[in-house]
């Protein structure tokens, strides 16, 4: 992302002992958010948050040199309303915990987040710094969620204590991201359900030593040793008399 030349605006350096005043910087951001669900990233500019946040060009640049830093704040700070790991649900069932993280949204809600990161999509394979901040965003928080979920579930016995939790609890929030960023689809209950359901518990509950299924989806009959249905000397002997009578 680059800082176009429409942009550039004298900043006044902050006067000495004068602290920044940091109440302002949530509605930046969120202004930043609506301006990247309207037009992307590649149409975002500081005039138009500017507008937005009701601010003027000079304070954003203030606390943002760029639209660069200042788009990977306004994602970072998506993650404030994610997931609050402090406060787990406790159901008594992992099935129970994973569905009670989700949060009803409204219908403008959910179509604002996929239009934001719609937006986003073009930039993150360009912009190293933005797709961390987008995976600490949108990702981590709700895998680790779900790790803390499945280790207490490991805990209680309900699962396997050499299931791969380190692995499944990424599954969820992976496929949610490639859902909205690549199929363009919102996250819901019902995608939730059918990926605890069909994907998450079923792998958990999987034995190790199992065999995976083949091509087919067929399973391998495990092998087992063969009897030795050779003869016994004696009843070698014993059938050797026999033919000579």
């Amino acid at each position: 992302m680059t800082q176009n030349d429409d942009d550039a605006v004298a900043v006044e350096p902050a006067q000495p002992g004068r602290k920044r005043d940091h109440s302002r910087d949530a509605k930046i951001l969120d202004a930043t958010l609506d301006v990247l669900a309207e037009v992307g990233a590649a149409g975002l500019t500081m005039d138009l948050v500017a507008a937005r946040a009701g601010a003027g060009k000079a304070t954003i640049y203030r606390r943002w040199t760029s639209k660069t830093e200042l788009v990977i704040d306004a994602v970072a700070h998506m993650k404030r309303n994610q997931v609050d790991l402090k406060h787990l649900p406790d159901t008594g069932t992992l099935r129970g915990d994973l569905l009670g993280l989700f949060k009803p949204q409204s219908i403008e809600e959910s179509e604002r987040k996929l239009k934001i990161m719609t937006g986003l999509a073009s930039l993150l394979s360009q912009d190293q710094a933005l797709a961390e901040a987008a995976n600490a965003a949108v990702v981590q928080p709700w895998a680790e969620a779900h790790f803390a979920l499945m280790r207490r579930a490991v805990e209680r016995g309900e699962i396997s204590a050499s299931a791969d939790i380190d692995t499944l609890s990424q599954v969820i929030a992976t496929m949610g991201a490639y859902r909205a960023l690549v199929q363009r689809k919102p996250f819901d209950l019902a995608f939730l359900v059918s990926m605890v359901d069909g994907v998450i518990l079923p792998a958990l509950r999987r034995q190790p030593t199992e065999a995976p299924p083949d091509s087919t989806g067929r399973r391998p009959v495990p092998t087992t040793s063969r009897v030795d249905e050779s003869p016994s000397p004696r009843r070698a002997a014993s059938a050797r008399k026999r033919s000579k009578t």
